[in-house]
């Protein structure tokens, strides 16, 4: 039997559980997959830390699009933060009240903000949604690998043979909990480890050491020795790394699951760690009841969620700040999908589409990217924000600017319409002022419409323009348009013949500039 078929059937190999002082911790065994990654470390030692919100985050309460509060209000009565109650940026667009330190973050540029996250054929299933974000598959396939993982897998073709070395002692991800992330799955094993406490590490026991037979047992043996030793390995290197790492911040909230991950984070790279990816993770997003206190919108189980990532979020990074390693790290947050428009009768919001995604750190793009959404006039209970950027484009972005990736792997590693977004500061690869608007939508007319509408658009210089068509649900049914068109103004006509009644989402792209109207066929 070969080493990999081996895997396929043992999975110990790749995954094996220890116990730390009454503590269960699973330490996968690895080497360290990061050629490029770790060679590039030598000059800049970057972090990129994700932090999932599990359960789908209601992005219409907490990133609030302030010019369609009338709309808004009629379809969340219960649940809509009073208006004057907002931290507003401007007059279009504010924060929930509850994220206080995170509005002060992006005060003093070190967040930013994408709004309509999402993918084009929205799936409403927890563990099926989560699994497409972890791998960056398409809605319609299932991929056994993490985009992470695939990315690491590429960059140490003869991974695991030869790691831990004196060039790359580190694990390169680590998860902070007692699994691991399928982010970093690779082909046939995971590329990561999980930590709970690492103040509390004892090795695997390592039994044997008799020369094993010429035979296919004795090599799996002797495979399986080799796989504990290197994880023993990583063991010691991130209980020197939490020895030798201490946190100068002294104000981490206690209570604050999140925030002791992001702690443990902060001393890990204090400690000389040089695992490049970090991932932490917060539950309880799932609010289809109560997500509110009758009667009063900004307290209740959504605004004690956004108020413990606002506190965890800026602790972590007022401790690089401390330690002068804010520069290393930049952060962002996912969720597997965002709530529906309208409230339920349980005062909560059941599974919707695109929602905002969060990115934090100095070096940051400090700006909102994406327009307000569209909310219609009337609100069925099933409708849905369509998204604007494919979160794939965000990962793929990360990597292009953080890691340095070239694009065209990153269409190779998550998918070949990938779209560049500048959310991290440096070489504007879309080219000019990344803050100059690019296009604006008008409403189409007629509105309501029967078999054909025509939307108007505006480009402010020649450009390639997309024009794309969602459902009410938010889902992608057609890309009308995408073609180079000149400077100023146009008409598409939509042919609606085939479509049924009902509410359509016009979305518009120049680069990484949107913007969107609603129309109704009647």
């Amino acid at each position: 039997m070969k080493r990999r078929g081996f895997l396929k059937r043992a999975g110990a190999a790749s995954m094996l559980p220890l116990v730390l002082n009454k503590t269960q911790v699973f330490a996968h065994a690895l080497g360290s997959p990061f050629s490029q990654l770790a060679s590039m470390a030598d000059n800049n030692d970057r972090v990129l830390v994700l932090v999932q919100l599990n359960g789908g985050n209601d992005g219409l309460n907490t990133v609030i699009p302030l010019n369609q509060y009338s709309n808004l209000a009629k379809a969340r009565r219960n649940l809509l933060i009073p208006e004057r109650k907002v931290i507003k940026f401007d007059t279009y667009v504010g924060l929930h009240p509850a994220m206080q330190e995170m509005a002060e973050m992006y005060g003093e540029a070190k967040l930013g903000i994408v709004r309509g996250v999402g993918y084009p054929k929205p799936n409403f299933s927890h563990f099926r949604s989560a699994d497409i974000w972890k791998t960056a598959s398409p809605a319609e396939e299932v991929w056994n690998t993490g985009w992470m993982g695939r990315y690491l897998e590429k960059l140490l073709p003869n991974y695991p043979i030869g790691y831990p070395n004196p060039d790359y002692p580190h694990p390169p991800a680590i998860t902070i909990g007692s699994v691991v992330s399928s982010t970093c799955q690779g082909e046939l094993l995971n590329l990561g480890m999980a930590v709970r406490n690492p103040d509390k590490f004892s090795a695997l026991a390592l039994t044997g050491v008799d020369e094993t037979p010429d035979s296919p047992y004795g090599y799996e043996l002797s495979y399986l020795r080799d796989m504990i030793g290197q994880t023993n390995s990583y063991l010691e290197s991130v209980k020197v790394a939490s020895d030798m790492g201490s946190n100068v911040y002294n104000q981490y909230p206690r209570g604050n699951r999140l925030a002791s991950q992001l702690q443990i984070v902060a001393r890990l790279i204090a400690g000389g760690l040089k695992t490049k990816v970090y991932i932490v993770n917060m539950g309880g997003f799932d609010t289809h009841a109560n997500q509110a206190e009758d009667g009063e919108p900004t307290e209740g189980r959504h605004a004690s969620l956004l108020g413990k990532l606002s506190t965890a979020i800026h602790a972590f990074q007022e401790d690089l700040r401390l330690m002068q390693l804010q520069h290393r790290v930049v952060g962002m947050t996912f969720s597997e999908f965002g709530r529906r428009i309208a409230s339920n009768d349980s005062m909560g919001t059941d599974h919707g589409a695109a929602a905002p995604m969060f990115f934090f750190g100095t070096r940051v793009r400090n700006r909102i990217f994406g327009t307000n959404p569209e909310i219609p006039g009337e609100v069925a209970p099933r409708d849905n924000l369509p998204m604007q950027y494919d979160f794939r484009s965000l990962y793929g972005s990360v990597l292009m600017d953080w890691f340095g990736v070239e694009e065209e792997e990153i269409k190779s590693l998550l998918f070949p319409e990938f779209e560049y977004v500048p959310v991290i500061k440096g070489k504007n690869r879309a080219g000019g002022p990344i803050f100059e608007r690019k296009v604006y939508m008008k409403q189409n007319y007629p509105n309501p419409f029967g078999n054909s509408t025509k939307i108007p658009i505006w480009l402010k210089e020649a450009d390639t323009a997309q024009i794309r068509i969602f459902d009410g649900e938010g889902r992608l049914l057609e890309t009308l348009m995408e073609r180079d068109l000149p400077a100023g103004s146009h008409e598409i006509t939509f042919n609606a013949r085939d479509y049924s009644p009902g509410k359509y989402f016009f979305h518009v792209r120049v680069k990484h500039w949107h913007d969107m109207k609603v129309g109704i066929k009647t």
